[in-house]
């Protein structure tokens, strides 16, 4: 009766520890497909970013400065390795094209022009879609940092290679509160 009693027990612990470790890998895996969004939008976004500016340079040829600025941050957006360095220079890169798309306040002319408000309209719509990804991700690391940091998940995740993963955060909330201006 003993051994059987001692058998259910470790056959329990066992379904418990797979079942853990099973959990513990969909979080992580979640958190991948999280990441996957972000690098994905971010990918559109700098996509769009040259169509933008060789519109906006038509118009604006003497704003040579503002052009040199979004191009940098676009390729330091593109060769972050880190979430941390990510969110950086995703926070950069959309300073840089607030100040692009505010010169059209300066040219009705280039306001006026369809394939810049196609432009503009798309870059909205990636924006938007990236806030998405943002709240997504960041809700799957949440869940995974949960599931790592808890009882008794604690014991056996950092043995088993599962570590809390960073949260895509802004890093200035001041110039983060302060929408960027979008006019069509």
């Amino acid at each position: 009766m003993t051994i059987w009693i001692v058998l259910a027990v470790i056959v329990v612990a066992v379904l418990y520890g797979v079942t853990l470790y099973n959990g513990l890998v969909r979080k992580r895996n979640l958190v991948h497909e999280g990441w996957s969004g972000i690098d994905v939008q971010l990918k559109r976004r700098a996509d769009l970013i040259p169509n933008l500016v060789e519109t906006v340079k038509g118009y604006a040829a003497h704003e040579k400065a503002i052009f040199e600025d979004v191009a940098d941050k676009r390729a330091a957006s593109m060769q972050a390795g880190d979430v941390k360095s990510q969110a950086a220079a995703d926070q950069a890169l959309s300073g840089a094209l607030g100040r692009l798309i505010a010169i059209s306040e300066a040219y009705p002319e280039l306001k006026a022009d369809a394939n810049f408000r196609e432009l503009q309209g798309q870059l909205a719509e990636i924006e938007d879609q990236m806030q998405m990804a943002r709240r997504y991700y960041n809700g799957t690391v949440r869940d995974l940092n949960i599931a790592v940091q808890s009882f008794p998940a604690v014991l056996v995740a950092g043995p088993l290679g599962f570590h809390a993963e960073p949260f895509y955060e802004i890093e200035d909330r001041a110039s983060a509160s302060i929408p960027p201006k979008v006019s069509f």
